[in-house]
């Protein structure tokens, strides 16, 4: 076997299906941030649960750490007293970022991880299946419940030779997006394999990990080999390693060939991360912000080659230099280093531990002005500027144009001069964590809710039939920013689902808000048209949910991203897709979706019937048999409260 089918075959009955056909995944962890996470633990409550039934559940408070009102931090109070009352590990404001404080304090190779958060499989680096999915789907599996999915399709990805100077692991995944888009991993699990891991440390391996979530990929897994046993030890986990390697006669559905030695410096210019250019093809543009620091660049090393290359040097003062820490631990080790008082030293302006502004929750650029970012995505809007000009590359390349005051290829600097990284004992702070309460004290425990946190609504079940409005007509890979912004504005709402729905497609067609109002109380629900990809990006259900609660029925696009598919099934929405060909008649505002048949083409006992202002278009409504349970009882929570009343009954 290869290492993800090793992972999948662990925690799923019985023997592996083809490619495409249903698999429920055994959880053994599950993380939820502050972003996401409000939902699950609301929906703990809806479902009456007493306690995890995973192995493990981590909850992180690092996305919405801007307390400007009281919205942000009642929010973490609720979040503390749900993670005591269901037996949650908790990281508190300012502990740092989740994916790789995960990596580092809970991850074990084998274990299966979901996780509310797209980026969630980031902890693939230490041989782990970890994949990102919609809170439901997080809430259901701490709950108890297997993931419901289907098996991926495995690629695997031969690394060979060594990252030359001047380069490093984002600069290999960023060729991964060069060469393959947004969705070109769709349906896949990336596996990486080949003598080319010996050169790369277990938070490399995280870096490409990590931003695998761009390619489309259903998660990425690295094997779990002596490079992850140092880190582990490292870490004083020792205990946890286990070797999980690919079988020497591996096979995988795909196979391609990563020759590290031949990268160069790369960058995604705006706004998608798929606009990958070498770094030399934009080489001399003017630049007004650096940002080091995310998910996607956690790493010690990320943040030491950056004080390296500035030492003794100072960025000129129209520059921007951003330092966002992804951890409390490694500002002390940053400290100890004298890698922090370089960057000090060099102008930088340093922040607090957290996601900040990967999420828009402060460092937005000024309007007009090019910013780059070794975050992971770059969607427009996403930085909190509305015409924001993001670029997301290396720590490398990012320093080096800090300095310059202008985009410059890092290969120009004096590497021999700058030398190694030295990475040195990681600093533990075991106990800046939450720990789960004994249940009996945890029983105890209320919920501790603000004035902005609301309980979920309830919705309908699915009718079998619809006459929908088509309220608005998509692009090709609408993200989930497009759909339901993030930002400082916008998030701190996420537990208040009738004010954060004013501003679904905010971005994207300013009155549809005002238009599917309208239509809702006039009792009608209504339609979205989408192209190729529709939905791509964050797995936040708010995307879902919010439209939902504007009246949202039914999604037809050409593709729909995978979380987002779930998501939208997850809160009763039909997603349909048009057959090859037939979405001409779709591309029309203000036309009329009429369905009909609905019941039996969930069921799979009849044909589903679509009309466009009258016309027939050929479309699939292509679902497992617990998706259309969940659909046809109009969302997970409906079935949920269903299947637990007929076991009452």
């Amino acid at each position: 076997m290869n290492v993800a089918k090793h992972l999948i075959s662990d925690h799923v009955e019985g023997d592996l299906p083809p490619p495409g056909e249903p698999i429920a995944l055994r959880i053994d962890q599950t993380l939820t941030q502050d972003a996401t996470g409000t939902l699950v633990m609301l929906t703990l409550e809806a479902l009456g649960l007493e306690r995890t039934q995973a192995e493990l559940s981590a909850q992180y408070i690092d996305h919405n750490l801007i307390q400007e009102d009281h919205r942000n931090p009642d929010d973490h109070l609720f979040l503390l007293s749900a993670a005591r009352r269901y037996g949650l590990h908790c990281a508190p404001p300012g502990h740092g970022v989740s994916h790789p404080l995960h990596q580092r304090y809970f991850g074990r190779p084998g274990a299966t991880l979901l996780g509310s958060d797209s980026h969630t499989p980031a902890a693939g680096a230490l041989g782990m299946l970890a994949i990102g999915a919609g809170g439901l789907d997080v809430a259901m599996a701490i709950a108890g419940e297997p993931y419901q999915t289907v098996m991926p399709e495995i690629w695997g990805v031969r690394l060979t030779g060594e990252l030359p100077p001047g380069c490093s692991a984002k600069d290999a995944i960023l060729e991964m997006l060069r060469r393959h888009g947004v969705d070109g991993g769709n349906g896949r699990i990336v596996e990486y394999h080949g003598p080319g891991l010996e050169s790369l440390s277990a938070m490399d391996r995280h870096v490409m990990a990590n931003m695998g979530t761009e390619l489309g990929a259903v998660t990425s897994v690295f094997p779990s080999d002596g490079e992850v046993r140092r880190f582990l030890e490292s870490e004083g986990r020792g205990a946890d390693w286990v070797e999980i390697v690919a079988a020497q006669d591996a096979t995988y559905d795909h196979e391609e060939e990563l020759d590290l030695s031949a990268i160069e410096p790369m960058i995604a210019t705006p706004s998608s991360p798929g606009n990958v250019v070498p770094v030399r093809d934009v080489a001399g543009e003017e630049i007004y912000q650096a940002y080091i620091g995310s998910s996607a660049n956690p790493g010690f090393r990320d943040f030491a080659v950056a004080a390296r290359i500035v030492e003794g040097r100072r960025v000129p003062p129209q520059v921007s230099l951003d330092i966002n820490p992804s951890s409390r631990d490694l500002v002390a080790d940053l400290s100890r280093s004298g890698h922090l008082f370089a960057l000090l030293e060099a102008g930088a302006r340093l922040h607090q531990a957290g996601c900040n502004g990967c999420i828009g929750m402060g460092q937005a650029p000024a309007s007009g002005r090019n910013s780059l970012r070794t975050v992971p995505r770059n969607f427009p809007g996403r930085s909190g500027t509305s015409e924001d000009a993001v670029f997301l590359c290396s720590p490398e390349t990012a320093a080096a144009s800090a300095l310059a005051g202008r985009i410059t290829d890092p290969r120009d600097l004096d590497w021999d001069g700058i030398g190694a990284v030295e990475v040195p004992e990681p600093t533990r702070t075991p106990d800046a964590f939450e720990r789960p309460l004994p249940l009996e004290k945890a029983r105890e425990v209320e919920l501790v809710k603000g004035p902005n946190i609301a309980s979920l609504p309830d919705f309908d079940a699915l009718p079998d039939a619809m006459e929908l409005p088509i309220l608005l007509v998509a692009e090709d890979d609408i993200s989930t920013d497009g759909i339901m912004p993030a930002g400082a504005e916008v998030l701190p709402f996420r537990s208040n689902i009738p004010r954060i729905a004013d501003f679904v497609f905010r971005d994207v067609d300013p009155e549809y808000v005002a238009r599917a109002k309208a239509a809702r109380s006039e009792g009608d629900g209504h339609a979205v048209i989408g192209g190729r990809n529709y939905g791509q990006g964050s797995s936040r259900e708010h995307a879902a949910l919010a439209p939902r609660h504007l009246g949202l029925r039914a999604v037809a696009a050409q593709s729909i991203a995978r979380i987002h598919r779930t998501n939208l099934i997850n809160y009763g929405i039909v997603p349909l897709t048009f057959e090859e060909g037939a979405a001409g008649p779709g591309g029309r505002r203000d036309a009329v979706l009429a369905l009909s048949n609905l019941a039996a083409a969930v069921a799979g006992t009849g044909a589903l019937s679509a009309r466009i202002d009258g016309e027939e278009v050929a479309m699939r409504l292509d679902l497992s048999e617990p998706e259309a349970e969940i659909l046809a009882a109009g969302g997970r929570v409906n079935r949920f409260r269903d299947r637990q009343a007929r076991r009452a009954g």
